[in-house]
């Protein structure tokens, strides 16, 4: 999943993009209202958590011309402590949900995740391509019974590749979706992770089911190869 955060309070913003980014999703952050917007404009997010109070524009302008722009994207509003005005506020302008600060962690997370599935983003509990299975929500992957060890990037890639199996996918679909906006490397880094993914659940068990097409991408066998 492909998380922008839009908050000020970088202390919260940093510990939200560490935490996430360890349950193995991308996460982008914008310290205000303007950046927020242009970030949520320019690129393509699976939910965006935007904060109300924020310099420049805030949670409320923020999210009303997403909408007026017809940006579709699940949004999680953090509003004030028992501040029921301002959730019904956040509802009224647009806001899928909202969570009131302080806030449980596991709550955001498990409220990101019914966001992406009852949005039009239909994400099984757990892809079974033959006997390979990988399970997003215990970050497991298991081939033919014997549990695979793979790195969050490599699970984020994987998973990314699981939701599209049988499609080929361009090295620019992986790096926009599993890298955040601020990454500068060299793109062949995608090539490496998935060298290091085909070697862990195909050559490891005789299989094929992860291919490179020339000059056009990556499949992952929809039977698990």
């Amino acid at each position: 999943m492909r998380v922008l955060v839009v908050e000020d309070e970088k202390r919260l913003a940093v510990a939200l993009q560490r935490g996430l980014r360890a349950e193995g999703f991308t996460v982008d952050v914008a310290h205000d209202g303007n950046q927020g917007l242009w970030l949520a404009l320019e690129h393509s997010y699976d939910v965006i958590v935007l904060d109300i109070m924020l310099p420049g524009l805030n949670g409320y302008r923020v999210c009303a011309r997403l909408r007026s722009a017809g940006s579709d994207t699940p949004i999680l509003m953090l509003t004030a402590k028992d501040g029921e005005y301002d959730e019904a506020e956040a509802l009224d302008t647009g806001a899928d949900d909202f969570l009131s600060k302080p806030f449980s962690y596991v709550v955001l997370v498990a409220r990101l995740r019914a966001l992406h599935r009852r949005t039009g983003h239909r994400v099984p509990a757990e892809f079974r391509l033959g006997d390979l299975v990988i399970d997003p929500g215990r970050h497991t992957c298991v081939r033919g019974g014997s549990e695979v060890r793979l790195t969050a990037r490599e699970f984020a890639i994987l998973e990314y590749l699981a939701r599209r199996a049988g499609e080929v996918v361009s090295k620019r679909e992986i790096l926009e979706h599993v890298w955040d906006s601020a990454f500068e490397a060299d793109p062949n880094v995608v090539e490496v992770h998935i060298s290091a993914v085909r070697r862990k659940i195909d050559t490891a068990f005789g299989r094929c089911a992860l291919e490179t097409i020339r000059g056009a991408g990556y499949r992952l066998a929809a039977d698990g190869g």
